[in-house]
């Protein structure tokens, strides 16, 4: 299979998930925690390469090493709300989803690239 396949060894055969398919995964869980404005790809292209990631879209980036699966989310906060405990409950919901959907240990890094202000 391709690089950008996350392999799930079973006992009739393997599966195959898209990086994609876990980087909307993440994405979900991501925007629907609270606190998190949004995503947003301003860490810029190459800050999951310094993690192995070879797969970014939308500021989330997914890689597969030694069993894990590795992610990295950049992120918008809302203003006036605890940015530690924003990144946090996107961390947890993040490792949750994808463990819950493939069955796979995960790893995830947030990064927070603004805050953003009601009107």
């Amino acid at each position: 299979m391709p690089e950008n396949y996350v392999t799930v060894p079973g006992e009739q055969g393997s599966v195959h998930i898209s990086q994609d398919v876990i980087a909307s995964i993440v994405g979900t869980a991501i925007t629907e925690t609270e606190g998190v404005a949004g995503l947003t790809n301003a860490a810029g292209p190459g800050f999951g390469e310094k993690l192995g990631i070879k797969s970014v879209s939308r500021g989330i980036g997914v890689g597969f090493a030694d069993g894990t699966v590795r992610i990295s989310a950049a992120i918008y906060a809302r203003y006036g709300e605890s940015i530690a405990a924003i990144g946090a409950k996107a961390q947890k919901a993040a490792a949750a989803a994808v463990e819950s959907m493939t069955g796979l240990p995960s790893v995830v890094d947030i990064h927070v690239a603004g805050v953003t202000f009601d009107k």
